[in-house]
């Protein structure tokens, strides 16, 4: 078996820490026990670029149960957990491609490798395997089913080649379920990239300007949790209706020139680049925390930042200061990179399993109609979305309600009035 990781030696402790985040995963658990029997997947090669994660491993343990062969490479150099890699290798004969901090070329050579295996199917965090694909692979495209897309930043870089008539065989925009964006974005960003800034850092969160860059899912997650532990939350945004609804929601509104001057801690989550730069850097208060948790390193304009910089140290184990031509001192958390990952251990177990729920189910539905579906993207089956909140709910102990017939009749017809 092909791979590439650190260390095989530490697979002892992977598999401990596979086996804990399995347990607080009940959905995927269900799905896998039935992809057992089924083996909706034989015969089909499954290429993963994905957070190499202890979540991570019970996604590719259930899609290897359901009878794939599966390849996985990081989509994070900084978040791939280097047991977890191991075991997945020496206990479950998966093979993967990724070593924490691996550099810009090797990251891009697993990606290669992972590709080597002409994958049928494509599963992305970040649509860095499309890109690849469509860029220097386009023979591949003739054995690939389809594949999905976890994140905003992927679904945005998919639609831009749907539209363009780029897109050379069918995606599901996994991050747009419900049970996904509404839930792992809003609930385990905001939670993961808290957890992140404390790890890093160790600050006093209450009574600090809290500057949030980007009021999607993710950003009203990370101000919630803010707010909750009493930071004084300010958002930038470019988009008016977001804008207004983070003013509804209790928080300031302001422009970023603005922010930049009053912030103790700026995050950005936008998918945009340079969003933190050069005019904002240079107002900014003595010690400025920044930190990145939107998918790529390009939302702080770290080259900007350091050409302002007379000198530069590693202060803290993920922390760069930035000494400015002013004199003032700026903190890089985690090189900008996603901070809930990098410097914590990316969103709860509770929270993927439904976002991993919604990757496994839409493989299945991929492959199972894979002769009817165009070269296009597609959102979640509802039926697929609803399944996991069901699941979800019952794996709780939770019912809920259900319509009766004439209710049923009501809400689907014109004629009963009021």
């Amino acid at each position: 078996m092909n791979y590439d990781i650190k260390d095989l030696g530490l697979s002892e402790k992977g598999k401990i820490r596979i086996e804990w985040a399995g347990n607080q995963m009940p959905v995927l658990k269900l799905i896998k026990e039935r992809f057992s029997k089924e083996k909706p997947f034989s015969g089909v090669k499954i290429a993963c670029c994905l957070h190499v994660t202890s979540e991570t491993a019970n996604l590719c343990d259930a899609l290897k149960a359901g009878g794939a062969e599966v390849y996985l490479c990081a989509s994070n150099p900084l978040s791939t957990q280097d047991d977890v890699a191991a075991s997945l290798v020496a206990d479950h004969q998966i093979s993967v491609f990724a070593i924490h901090g691996e550099g810009t070329k090797t990251y891009y050579q697993h990606i290669e490798t992972v590709l080597d295996e002409k994958p049928n199917y494509t599963m992305d965090d970040g649509a860095d395997l499309v890109s690849a694909i469509h860029k220097d692979h386009k023979d591949l495209t003739e054995g690939i089913i389809g594949g999905s897309e976890e994140t905003t930043t992927g679904v945005i870089r998919l639609r831009s080649m749907e539209k363009d008539g780029k897109l050379l065989y069918p995606m599901i925009a996994v991050n747009d379920a419900n049970t996904k964006h509404f839930f792992d974005n809003r609930y385990g960003t905001g939670q993961s990239t808290i957890d992140g800034i404390l790890r890093a850092t160790n600050i006093l969160l209450a009574g600090k300007r809290f500057v949030i860059a980007g009021y999607g899912w993710c950003g009203k997650g990370l101000a919630m949790r803010a707010k909750g532990m009493g930071a004084l939350v300010t958002i930038c945004e470019v988009d008016p209706l977001r804008g207004l609804e983070a003013i509804m929601d209790g928080f300031s509104v302001m422009p970023m020139e603005e922010a930049a001057r009053l912030g103790d801690i700026f995050i950005t989550v936008t998918g945009d680049i340079h969003v933190l730069r050069k005019e904002h850097f240079e107002v900014m208060k003595n010690g400025a925390i920044l930190a990145n948790t939107g998918h790529f390193d390009v939302e702080i304009d770290i080259p900007e930042l350091t050409g302002l910089a007379t000198s530069k140290r590693r202060i803290r184990d993920v922390i760069d200061e930035y000494t400015l031509t002013n004199g003032r001192k700026i903190n890089l958390l985690a090189s900008g990179r996603l901070v809930n990952l990098a410097a914590a251990e990316g969103h709860p177990a509770v929270v993927m399993d439904m976002s991993f729920a919604n990757q496994a189910l839409c493989s299945e539905f991929v492959v199972k109609n894979r002769d009817s579906l165009e070269k296009r993207v597609y959102d979640v089956p509802k039926e697929i979305d609803q399944q996991v909140a069901h699941l979800k709910l019952s794996s709780m102990g939770i019912y809920i309600d259900s319509l009766t017939a004439e209710q049923e009749k009501y809400l689907s017809s014109w004629e009963m009035g009021t």
